[in-house]
């Protein structure tokens, strides 16, 4: 039997039609997959997207954080800049105090304690002194009368 140019183009466009199925069998599950690839790469994409605006939004928090920080840090040395200006006046008032002021004080206060000995020791002497000037004024003023009386007489 010979085939006709005819029946080698049926049986070319059957192996063909049957190629076409078998592929199309094979393929449509790996179209399927594709997909489904696709699909959850456009979705790794869209968090990537996210992910790269939420980094982004943290970098630039960061970057204020810092410039605070570094505003922080030049306060503190300013700050300890005006600890060390105190603790030196400190030392200085301290120094005073105990060079100028406490000598002085110790002075006074000595100055004050033997003035109070004295009264104490003579306090009881002091309502005597009183009563006797009181006593001298009434025989000065008596002896001035006697005198003016003398006198006029």
């Amino acid at each position: 039997m010979t085939l006709t140019a005819e029946d080698l183009l049926a049986i070319s466009q059957m192996m063909e039609e049957m190629l076409d199925r078998k592929l199309d069998a094979r393929l449509k599950p790996i179209e399927h997959e594709l997909k489904s690839l696709k699909a959850e790469v456009d979705g790794l994409k869209a968090e990537v997207k996210g992910l790269k605006a939420e980094v982004d939004g943290l970098k630039a928090e960061v970057k204020g954080l810092k410039a605070e920080v570094d505003g922080l840090k030049a306060e503190v040395d300013g700050l300890k800049k005006e600890v060390d200006t105190l603790k030196t006046e400190i030392h200085q008032i301290k120094l005073f105090q105990e060079n100028i002021i406490m000598p002085r004080l110790n002075d006074i206060e000595a100055c004050y304690t033997s003035t109070y000995q004295r009264y104490k020791d003579h306090a009881d002497r002091m309502e005597q002194t009183y009563e006797d000037v009181a006593l001298l004024k009434k025989v000065v003023a008596s002896h001035s009368e006697m005198l003016q009386r003398a006198g006029t007489a």
